[in-house]
């Protein structure tokens, strides 16, 4: 997917200093130098060795998916949230990039605290308090000034780094026999909660994602630089433990000593100034990126707009920068590096997982505009995704809850701000992907009883003039079955104007909270549009099965509306004919839904779904449904009586039972009788012969219409054959 970058301006690095350089100065940090020991003395080596070797094949398989990202899209500003963003949509970006920064900002702390450990281990005397504090606010003035001059400050860091893996790897084996008491060996943990605190030691990558809209040329450099960066520290990392178990053979000095490298060196004191310009230059790094992070997300509109105001010709934001000191500032002041190792470790995880998934999804849906110039085998991506959703929950599953729940909650409220993204992203090719998959498997399940659902299309017109129909619809349907509202034009009408009215209809319907898809047609009349609609509108097995329509009262148009529902039943459709009637004549009317039962047939059990149906809905939450059935004969009702109470007991309805006696009346003037104070009544219309002649049918709509006069709410139902409704209540 190709979209422009959102960040002008911009320093213009190249792979080596722009990604490189951050990304393995923090990799090389302060869990290499203060808990690789801890981490031997814990797992002992082939467990170690398997800590690392998977804690880099996640980072690796990121940095893949990384470099296919990357190489397909215009990046800019924001790292690992501007990927996600362009490819999985806004809100699922800001539901990671919000906790990213609040990560990255955590991470100033954790690095600063690695680095006040390492002081105060070699100069006791200094409050631990002060030297953090003292530390962040210089490293925060450097950040502030300028990235170029706080990068270029990362070179003789490396150098430093560089001369000091050289010492210790120079080293000589340390005496074990009384090196360390039993008070002071802490206890040994388990597997996942040491990876927890080692896995902070392997997110460099981030540094150099988030400096993303200060490179040159992004799809060259974040490839390049980050998987040279992830190689070089997963070979320093495989020999770092090797060299140590060999070196140090007591696993209780290992565990006890944070500065074992240094004693294991040949110039211990090269080790420490490792440390501090380890610990140090990745809290600028992380003093660099986090801002950056918050720039692109307020740069989006998600978090306040002046907080990703830039400064100066590179664009440094520096408010956002004061706003990563103050939460540095908090975590300084609150944890030590066991503490907050783990919640750097869930918050990477889950953006490492979303890099992974974006690009697993890319390969998935395969859409024309995926053409990453890095190609990565597709299951990899994938793999990584999965690989950080089982790190996460074998590290701690109430915190990887916790971490979903709080990226769950940022998407809510996003989706509720209705925020409209100036891009395109994957969420159409995976509704597609999932679409596709589905019709194919309801093309081969077919439908029957137990699974039908009805798939409603209206025929309303302008639904303000019949909002009954839409509105009885939307309560058969409870958003869990599609509805369509349709409308017909006149012929000859211009595209202009077939487009507006669409808008108009959707625009309408979302305003009334109506969840419903819009279609419109050409056609000489309203008849000849409804016909078509039934023969053409539909995909596959998705096709309406019901349909909705208003009585017409206008006897010219019997003819041609008896048509239609001689058309609709051919076509194996269920209609439902609905007059609003008249107001019941109580101002508190009964809250019943009559249905009016004539034996087990398709009218009676379609009839009887949809009175269930429509009796769940919230606005007619209280009403209860009552099924009538005239008695012709006397002596059928003790027959009828216990037949009707056995169905209602096995279909396991919330439903009453009337028997009522004709007393001489026709059917449906008992039905006038009964159900005039009823909120809803649900008739069967009779179903059509085979060859019936539309006038003869027309004869009889027009003598239903006035034996029926007077009724409140009333659906005329006639039932398909496709389906045996009578089962739905077995």
């Amino acid at each position: 997917m190709t979209t422009r970058t959102d960040s002008p301006g911009g320093y213009g690095f190249g792979w080596f200093k722009g990604v490189y350089t951050p990304s393995v100065l923090t990799i090389f940090g302060v869990v290499m130098y203060l808990r690789f020991g801890w981490v031997l003395g814990n797992m002992g080596l082939p467990r170690t060795i398997l800590i690392v070797l998977f804690a880099n094949m996640i980072t690796m398989l990121t940095a893949l998916s990384l470099s296919a990202l990357a190489t397909n899209m215009k990046v800019g500003g924001g790292g690992a949230y501007f990927m996600i963003s362009r490819s999985l949509g806004l809100e699922p970006g800001a539901a990671i990039g919000l906790p990213l920064f609040l990560a990255q900002a955590l991470g100033v702390s954790f690095y600063i605290a690695g680095f006040t450990e390492s002081l105060v281990n070699v100069f006791p005397a200094l409050p631990p308090a002060l030297v953090s504090v003292g530390t962040l606010v210089l490293l925060s003035v450097l950040a502030y000034t300028s990235a170029s001059i706080a990068l270029k400050s990362q070179f003789i860091i490396m150098a430093v780094i560089a001369l000091s893996l050289v010492s210790f790897f120079a080293g000589h084996p340390v005496e074990a026999a009384g090196s360390a008491s039993a008070a002071e060996v802490p206890a040994r943990l388990g597997f996942w909660a040491v990876f927890a605190v080692f896995f902070p030691a392997v997110t460099g990558i981030e540094a150099g994602i988030a400096m993303s809209g200060d490179l040159k040329k992004p799809a060259r450099a974040l490839p390049l630089g980050t998987l040279a960066a992830v190689t070089t520290g997963l070979l320093v990392y495989l020999a770092i433990p090797v060299f140590l178990s060999a070196t140090v053979p007591d696993r209780n000095l290992l565990l006890a000593n944070p500065l074992i490298m240094r004693d294991v060196a040949r110039f211990g004191g090269l080790i420490i100034l490792g440390v501090w310009g380890a610990s140090l230059s990745s809290a600028l790094g992380s003093l660099l990126g986090a801002p950056r992070t918050l720039q692109a997300l307020s740069r989006d509109g998600v978090a306040p707009r002046f907080l990703g105001r830039g400064f100066g010709q590179g664009n440094d934001p520096r408010i956002a920068t004061a706003l990563v000191f103050l939460i540095a500032l908090t975590g300084v002041l609150a944890g030590d590096l066991n503490i907050l190792a783990p919640i750097l470790s869930m918050f990477f995880l889950t953006s490492y997982g979303f890099l992974n998934l974006s690009a697993g999804v890319e390969f998935l849906i395969g859409s024309p505009s995926w053409r990453p110039r890095f190609r990565v085998w597709w299951p990899l991506p994938l793999l990584g995704s999965a690989a950080c959703a089982m790190a996460m929950l074998m590290i701690d599953s109430g915190a990887t809850i916790f971490a979903v729940m709080v990226c769950g909650s940022i998407y809510f409220l996003l989706k509720r701000r209705r925020m409209n993204a100036r891009w395109g992203d994957l969420r159409y090719g995976i509704l597609m992907l999932l679409a596709r998959y589905s019709i194919f498997k309801l093309a081969e399940k077919g439908t029957d009883a137990r699974s039908w659902k009805p798939n409603i299309l209206v025929l309303s017109g302008p639904p303000s003039q019949r909002w009954y129909l839409v509105d009885l619809a939307e309560a058969i349907s409870q958003n869990t079955c599609l509805v369509t509202v349709a409308m017909v034009l006149p012929a000859g009408s211009p595209d202009e104007r077939v487009l507006s009215a669409q808008t108009a209809l959707r625009d309408y319907l979302q305003r009334q909270r109506v969840q419903a898809l819009v279609k419109t047609v050409i056609a000489g009349d309203p008849f000849e549009g409804g016909r078509n609609l039934i023969n053409t509108y539909g995909f596959g097995p998705l096709v309406p099965n019901t349909i909705l329509i208003g009585e017409t009262q206008e006897q010219s148009h019997f003819l041609d509306y008896t048509k239609f529902i001689l058309q609709a039943a051919k076509r194996k459709r269920n209609l439902v004919i609905v007059r609003e009637g008249n107001a019941p004549p109580s101002s508190q009317p009964d809250r019943r839904i009559d249905v009016w039962w004539r034996g087990r047939g398709s009218n009676s059990g379609l009839m009887l779904a949809l009175a269930h149906l429509i009796g769940k809905g919230p606005d007619w939450k209280g009403s209860r449904i009552n099924i009538n059935m005239v008695v012709l004969k006397e002596e059928e009702r003790a027959g009828l009586d216990k037949h009707m109470k056995q169905f209602i007991q096995n279909s396991r309805l919330n439903a009453s039972f009337r028997l009522i006696p004709n007393d001489g009346q026709s059917p449906l003037e008992v039905v006038r009788r009964s159900s005039r104070d009823a909120r809803m009544v649900l008739l069967g219309l009779r179903q059509p012969g085979q060859d019936e002649d539309s006038e003869a049918y027309s004869r009889y709509y027009e003598q239903l219409l006035a034996d029926t006069a007077g009724l409140p709410l009333t659906a005329m139902v006639l039932a398909s054959e496709t389906v045996d409704f009578q089962n739905i209540f077995l």
